[in-house]
């Protein structure tokens, strides 16, 4: 089945890095790269704002965590966010095609 995972990243060219070591190793069929978003939050018992750049993943539930480690690796955060969903329902030709794009067989 088919996840979509969102994770923050603290720049553009952290979010372009891991983007493409997604896509260079099949391990996601599309990666969104969203505008900078204001993210407010609690780190360490302080309360914290930045402005982050989102990623919108879609991969193979499978691949989940080899795109965690490889997310880990490459992101400069402690703790990076890292949300996987789970896809309900998806349009079978999209489906048909992520599984297509990162078969590694």
């Amino acid at each position: 089945m088919m996840e979509l995972i969102l994770c923050n990243c603290p720049d553009l060219q952290v979010a372009e890095r891991i983007t493409q070591h997604l896509l260079q190793r099949k391990l996601a069929a599309c990666v969104n790269v969203l505008p900078a978003v204001q993210s407010h939050y609690v780190w360490q018992g302080k309360l914290e704002h930045s402005t982050e750049i989102p990623l919108l993943i879609k991969a193979r539930k499978e691949d989940f965590i080899e795109i965690e480690q490889a997310i880990c690796k490459l992101h400069p955060y402690q703790v990076p966010e890292i949300i996987a969903i789970a896809a309900q329902q998806v349009f079978a030709p999209y489906l048909q095609w992520v599984q297509e794009v990162t078969s590694r067989d």
